[in-house]
This record gives structure tokens, sequence and C-alpha cells, in this order.
């Protein structure tokens, strides 16, 4: 008989903290606790804000009567965390100093294993962090750019990467270090990447303006034109950071990046919105095309996953593009709190070992 094992899992966002009750692979429950700007606002970096979230997580697991005792582990999602293979990993002493000092940056999900530990070491049980957003398993040769100074490197959306992954993997009947797929996530960011047996080889840093544009995000851009700008003395650093992450994209050119307001947009006869959102998915079509020859064209199965991928309009212009790659496969959603807890349950059940963390 199998065993149930009970699963938290947490996920800090900018202005929310999820958290989910899973047992085994069934999510019995899920709750969003929302935070003003006003609230958040008191706190100079993301660190300060642990006490606030970690008195708010324990109260309201008070009022739903949620005992911590039940659970076999509690699961963050993990943040800037070091260059590290994908995996399970324990939360560790390292671990939880690299994030207290953000090492990498600062980010809300920095939150997620420090909650996850300081919950768990209350009723001696393991915290877990599954495929953080600095899984880097980049071959070297992709690293390299034509300035010595600068190297390319892994920041993408790995965790939902790796889980849709290891989920076709598994409806194919295979498992997923046997398969090479290319995944694009889709959402306020995008990355695309090449997933050869079980590794993520090549990716577009998705945080640091480098392939498509996205809703918010610029993507790659000329680099002359660019400089020019950055020199020109009419726009700060900051400004220049905003243009690219944050206010870039579909954001800069129709002033939202809402996609059912851009879809009420086209529907209504809009045709710049009609025009950006084209552009926006031949870049995408174009680097699934890239990632493509990087995998030299063994590609079993090209996968497109988060929020964008719900959108029949969006994918009806990437699909026609890359389908003569492979065949595509829709997995929509970021389904982020079940790819935690499956990764926690993976070790728990002792079909992977959790990774120590350096």
């Amino acid at each position: 008989m199998m065993n149930k094992y009970l699963i938290l899992a947490i996920n800090p966002g900018s202005t929310s903290t999820k958290l989910a009750v899973y047992e085994n692979e069934t999510q019995l429950s899920e709750f969003k606790i929302s935070h003003s700007p006003e609230e958040l606002r008191k706190y100079e970096r993301i660190i300060d804000q642990f006490e606030f979230r970690k008195a708010m997580i324990s109260e309201f697991l008070a009022k739903e009567k949620i005992d911590l005792t039940h659970f076999a582990a509690i699961v963050g999602r993990g943040g800037m965390l070091k260059p590290l293979e994908g995996g399970t990993y324990l939360v560790n002493e390292q671990m939880v100093q690299d994030m207290k000092y953000a090492v990498r940056g600062e980010h809300a999900s920095n939150l997620g294993c420090l909650l996850a530990k300081d919950l768990a070491d209350q009723v001696g049980i393991p915290a877990f962090t599954v495929d953080p957003v600095s899984v880097d398993e980049m071959d070297d040769h992709f690293r390299y750019t034509g300035f010595p100074e600068i190297q390319r490197y892994s920041v993408f959306h790995a965790l939902n990467h790796k889980a849709v992954a290891r989920k076709r993997a598994s409806e194919l009947g295979k498992k997923y270090e046997e398969m090479n797929f290319i995944v694009a996530h889709l959402g306020g960011g995008i990355s695309v990447a090449s997933h050869e047996k079980g590794h993520v080889i090549d990716v577009n840093n998705a945080l640091d303006g480098d392939g498509p544009m996205s809703p918010e995000r610029s993507g790659s851009v000329p680099i002359g034109p660019l400089y020019h700008m950055v020199f020109s003395g009419n726009y700060t650093l900051e400004e220049i950071k905003r243009k690219n992450f944050g206010s870039g994209g579909l954001v800069a050119y129709l002033g939202t990046n809402d996609g059912l307001a851009i879809m009420k947009m086209i529907e209504e006869g809009n045709e710049k919105a009609k025009f950006i959102v084209e552009v926006m998915c031949y870049q995408i079509a174009k680097e699934i095309g890239a990632q493509a020859t990087v995998l030299k064209g063994q590609v079993d199965e090209i996968i497109l996953t988060g929020g964008l991928a719900y959108n029949d309009y969006f994918m009806n212009l990437i699909i026609p593009r890359v389908s003569f790659i492979a065949p595509v496969h829709i997995i929509a959603g970021e389904n982020e709190m079940e790819s935690l807890s499956l990764g926690a349950l993976r070790v728990l059940r002792g079909e992977e070992k959790a990774k120590d963390y350096q």
C-alpha cells in the first residue's frame, strides 16, 4: 500500500503568498494571502518582509486549523540562488544565508525556502526547494558572446519548464532523461529552452533582455541604438532597466500586459495591437527554431506552457511556424504549487535523492 504524504507548498510573490496542501499528487486546498503595496512599502529589502509574511502564514494556518505536525515536508519556491543543477534540494544553512544576503539579487521568491525552513524546523520535518530560477545546466559553448567581459547565464522559469517536461515524458511512456524537448514558457516573461536528456543545455535569459519580447520585457534589442540611448543623457540606469524589465514588450507598445485587454483591442479592430502581438509571436517562434539547431533537429516534441498558452489566438500564430520541427503539445498555466509539491514527493518516495546546496 502506498504511503500518504501531506506536503505544504509555499510560493511568495511580489504582492501575495500562496499556500497549498497536497496529499501525494492530490491538491486538498489552496490559499492566497494578499499583501497590499502599502504594507510592503515599509520594507526596504525583500528579506525585511520575512517576519511579516511568517506571521501572516502562522495566523492563517491557525485560522484554517492546519496542523504542521501532520505534514511530511514543507517546500518553498526557490529564489536567486547560486547556479545549480535542476532537482529537489534540502534547504540548508548555506541556502538560508545566501537568501538572507541576496547574493544574486532581490526577488520575492527568495523568501520561499526561508519560510519553508522556519516552519519545518518548528515540527522537525524537512524543508525543500525545487528547480529554482537559478538552475544552470548550460553547455559552456552556449555561454560565450562576442564580448569576453560578458557571458550568457541561465535564469529562467525552471520550475515550470522541468515540471511540464517530466509530465509530458511520463504521458508518452518515457522518462524525462530519455527525451529531447523544446519548452517555451510564455508568461509575463518568456523563456525558451533546449531540454536534452534531462538537462537544459541552452535557454534565453528571461530576466536580462535576451530572447523574444514578452508582455512586459523587451527581449533582445540591437546593441548599437541601445548604447546611444544609454549615453544620451536622457535616461537614468533605473529607467533603462525598466524599459528592459517591467515596462518593455507589449506594455511599451500597447500600455498593458493583460492578455484579455489586448484581445479586446484586437477584436475591436485595433491594428496596432494585432501587429505587435504578431511580432511577439513571430519572435517566440524564431527562438524555438533557434533552439532546434541546439538539439541538431533531434526534437521529440515542442511544449508550449505558461499563462499565454491558454490563448488560442497566440497559439495559432506560433504553432504553424514551428510544427515542421516536431509535434507541438500545449500544457497551459504555470502549475507552480503542484510542481513544488511533486518535487518534494519524489524525494519522500525515494524516487530521487534530495541534493545538497553548497
